[in-house]
């Protein structure tokens, strides 16, 4: 099978990764992958990003698949279904909300940078590492801060249902996937 430039989009995924946790602004990258799926959606009404275009999909389907990482079973039919789906994007989205909120207090001079990223919603892990003052104002690197957490916390629970069900069991209740999939369904209900 030839291979494509887009099949090794996992390599940018998990280059992601390692540059936010030396340098914490590198994650205002991770924006691309927020925006671009939506736009891929809304102008062709498909999930092409998802299918094809998609790094972390790639990087659990390499691990869980080539490598073996994966269990191979099926993911429970509660997480396939679209209580579950709408309920954790809306989870998701409060989270993200939040720290838009968080980065808001620190650019309005109401609080000062937290220099941690929150895993999971709840454990702040120390990242003081990654940041050492630029010319930016604090709340870039705050907005940093948080949306790599949101990325690492979506990498985290996509590598326990990857290593628990199939490689890109992620993929299922993946936050911008049901977000494109809703795209998708109001674009072509309109044709």
């Amino acid at each position: 099978m030839k291979k494509h430039w887009y099949d090794y989009l996992w390599i940018a995924s998990l280059l992601y990764l390692l540059l936010g946790f030396f340098n914490i602004l590198f994650a205002w990258l991770g924006l691309l992958c927020f925006f671009i799926p939506l736009i891929i959606s809304v102008v062709s009404g498909t999930k092409s990003y998802c299918n094809r275009y998609c790094g972390r999909g790639q990087l659990f389907g390499l691990l869980g698949g080539r490598f073996g990482l994966s269990r191979r079973k099926d993911i429970p039919k509660w997480m396939k279904s679209k209580a579950f789906r709408y309920g954790f994007l809306a989870f998701f989205f409060a989270m993200f909300f939040l720290m838009l909120w968080n980065t808001y207090l620190v650019f309005a001079g109401v609080r000062d940078l937290g220099q941690a990223v929150t895993l999971l919603w709840t454990f702040k892990l120390p990242w003081n590492w990654a940041y050492h003052g630029t010319l930016f104002h604090p709340g870039v690197a705050q907005f940093a801060f948080g949306f790599y957490g949101v990325m690492l916390t979506s990498t985290v629970l996509g590598l326990i249902t990857m290593v628990l069900f199939k490689p890109r069991s992620w993929c299922v209740y993946c936050p911008m996937g049901t977000m494109t999939q809703l795209i998708c369904k109001a674009r072509n209900s309109r044709t």
